[in-house]
C-alpha cells in the first residue's frame, strides 16, 4: 500500500500543473479576441490587466504616513501611532481602516467599470493592490467578509463587486472567503446622493449575520471589504452586526477612499 501511495503522490501536482497550462491557453486565446488593454484609457498593453505607466501616474494611491485608525492620509509625518482629529472624536466601531487609493476621477473610472459595466476581470488587478495596501492584516485575518447586496439589488445587477473582489482577494492570499456569512435583510435606498446622517439611517438594522456565520466568525479577525469609503455608514452598519456576532476584530479594506467632505 505504501509504494503505491508513493507512485500515486505526484498525480496531485501533475493535474495543478496542467490546469495552470490551460488556464494559460484559454488567457491567450482571450487576447486573441480582446487584446489587453489599460482600463484607465484603453490604449493596447502586454498584458490582460493593467494600467499604462501615463494612468498609474495618475492614481492617487494613500502610503504612509497615515490615520492608523481611519487611514486618512497626512501631509507629513507626525510620529508612529498618530490618529486624526475625527478618529478621536468620532471613533469608528471598526479597528482600522485601510484603502488604495483616493476616490479621484481614474479610481472612479475603476470602481464603475467593475461596477456598473459588469468589468469582473479587473477585480484580481484591483485585489492585488488591496492586499498591499492592507498592511498585513489580510494575512493576518481569519476570514474575509465582503458587504452583501440586497437580493433583490443582486439579482438586478448580477453580481456583488464587493464579492468578486474578496474572491480574488482571497485568492491571493489563501484566506477563506465567507460569501454569505452576512446578509442584507433591509432593502434600502441607493446610498449616492444622501448625506452622512442620512446614510447611516438608510443602513441602521439593514445586515445580519447568519447562524453559520456566527459560528465561523466568533472570536475571529475578519478583513470586511467593499469597493468604496466615503462616510463609512455601509461598512459600519455590517461592523456593528459582525461585533454582535462575536467578531473580535475588523479591518475594512476598500479599493477607493473618499476624503471627508462633500459627497
Amino acid at each position: 500500500m505504501g509504494e503505491i501511495e508513493a507512485e500515486a503522490a505526484p498525480a496531485v501536482p501533475l493535474r495543478q500543473a496542467l490546469a495552470r497550462r490551460l488556464r494559460g491557453l484559454a488567457g491567450s486565446a482571450l487576447d486573441l479576441v480582446y487584446p489587453p488593454a489599460c482600463a484607465g484609457c484603453g490604449v493596447l498593453l502586454g498584458s490582460r490587466a493593467g494600467l499604462c505607466p501615463r494612468c498609474w501616474s495618475k492614481l492617487a494611491l494613500i502610503e504612509r504616513p497615515y490615520c492608523e485608525v481611519l487611514g486618512t492620509p497626512f501631509s507629513h509625518d507626525l510620529g508612529p501611532g498618530i490618529l486624526s482629529a475625527d478618529a478621536i472624536a468620532n471613533p469608528p466601531p471598526f479597528d482600522r481602516l485601510r484603502s488604495v487609493a483616493l476616490y479621484d476621477d481614474l479610481a472612479r473610472v475603476l470602481v464603475h467599470a467593475l461596477k456598473y459595466r459588469d468589468r469582473t476581470d479587473l477585480a484580481p488587478m484591483m485585489a492585488g493592490w488591496m492586499l498591499r495596501a492592507g498592511d498585513g492584516t489580510v494575512e493576518a485575518a481569519d476570514a474575509i467578509v465582503p458587504v452583501p447586496l440586497h437580493r433583490f439589488r443582486l439579482l438586478w445587477r448580477k453580481f456583488n463587486q464587493s464579492s468578486e473582489l474578496a474572491r480574488a482577494l482571497g485568492g491571493l492570499s489563501g484566506r477563506p472567503v465567507l460569501v454569505d456569512a452576512v446578509r442584507r435583510t433591509k432593502r434600502t435606498r441607493r446610498q449616492i446622493g444622501l448625506g452622512p446622517r442620512a446614510r447611516e439611517e438608510n443602513v441602521r438594522g439593514a445586515f445580519t449575520v447568519t447562524p453559520e456565520g456566527r459560528e465561523a466568525l466568533f472570536g475571529r479577525r475578519v478583513v470586511l471589504v467593499d469597493d468604496v469609503y466615503t462616510t463609512g455608514a455601509t461598512v459600519s452598519a455590517v461592523t456593528r452586526a459582525l461585533k454582535r456576532a462575536g467578531a473580535a476584530d475588523i479591518t475594512v479594506l476598500t479599493f477607493a477612499r473618499a476624503l471627508p467632505g462633500p459627497i
